[in-house]
């Protein structure tokens, strides 16, 4: 079957899905900034938008003309909730299916669902299969890692590959390992040997401790992944994907980024999520600058953000702070 997948210039790179990190209000900022090869969005609980709670999640599949390709990624432990899920974002439009596979979260896991499936590899393949069942004629993908407690990388990939699916991103860590330790990209060549053997077509990408897009191209060539997911490296960095150094944006500009980024979030979230999740980012925007005369450093500026509470507050004491420079 023909997709987006088929026509992106190799190696890629790719947004990866963070809870209340890409959310609609991120991903515009992005785009409008330097867009990768594919955008994801946060992952979404089937369950939640057919069994209670739709109406807040929908707000999660909120996407611009400016972000496609986009991929819409899901979790649950039920097929038929993801079949529900698959079809639901075919009618939004979306140009891609994600399953999650890989989500440590413990109520996550409770529900049998991301990480909790790799220890159920014919639920895991159902629920693959549901998915394709829903899609319609939009690819399915899938994101996971290599193992729940330990290695298990040369039984769960081949389970997960024997359903064919577009594309298959492989968190290097197991979910013992959360992001505790060094992304173990040997890992990402040997699911590419797998792949190789048993679904030729499938792509695979890597995911871990990537910081740049330079860095992300050198480790699928290194590696042989197809492509490479990006995530922490987005955090308070935007311009990511525009081939500029973070460390050399200037102040008023972060600044002023800073503040697109919160009244994006509350013109589109701030019904339904909470005004500490954008908090979140300010740590990221506003570093590595020291106090001098007549002002406060980083520090100093971010502390007082934390004491805002919707995006009016925070532009006013930006804007004081800016006067001062």
């Amino acid at each position: 079957m023909s997709s987006f997948w088929n026509s992106l210039p190799k190696p890629f790179t790719v947004l990866a899905p963070m809870a209340d990190v890409t959310d609609a209000a991120f991903r515009r900022i992005i785009a409008r900034t330097g867009k990768p090869d594919v955008m994801w969005t946060e992952f979404v609980s089937a369950d939640g938008l057919f069994l209670g709670g739709k109406e807040a999640l929908m707000k999660d599949l909120i996407f611009t003309e400016e972000e496609r390709p986009i991929v819409a990624q899901f979790f649950t432990s039920r097929p038929d909730m993801m079949e529900k899920a698959a079809a639901l974002a075919q009618e939004l439009g979306f140009d891609g299916i994600d399953i999650n596979m890989g989500c440590p979260d413990r109520g996550v896991e409770k529900q049998g669902a991301g990480a909790g499936l790799i220890k159920n590899p014919k639920l895991a393949q159902e629920i693959i299969y549901a998915a394709k069942r829903g899609a319609g004629d939009l690819p399915v993908s899938v994101k996971t890692r290599i193992g729940y407690n330990k290695d298990e990388l040369d039984t769960w990939i081949p389970a997960v590959l024997e359903t064919k699916p577009a594309a298959l991103t492989i968190h290097a860590r197991t979910r013992k390992e959360m992001s505790k330790v060094p992304a173990r990209w040997e890992m990402v060549r040997r699911a590419a040997a797998l792949r190789d053997a048993c679904a030729p077509e499938t792509l695979i990408l890597g995911n871990g401790d990537v910081m740049s897009v330079s860095e992300a191209h050198a480790k699928a060539r290194e590696y042989g992944a197809d492509g490479v997911m990006l995530g922490r490296a987005i955090f308070g960095n935007p311009w990511l994907w525009s081939g500029r150094d973070p460390e050399a944006i200037p102040i008023p500009e972060r600044l002023e980024m800073l503040i697109l980024h919160t009244k994006t979030y509350e013109e589109l979230l701030g019904d339904v999520k909470s005004f500490a999740i954008m908090k979140k980012h300010y740590k990221a925007y506003v570093h590595g600058w020291p106090a001098c005369a007549g002002r406060g450093g980083a520090k100093e500026l971010r502390m007082a953000l934390m004491e805002c509470e919707n995006a009016a507050a925070v532009e006013s004491v930006v804007r004081t702070y800016l006067r001062a420079l």
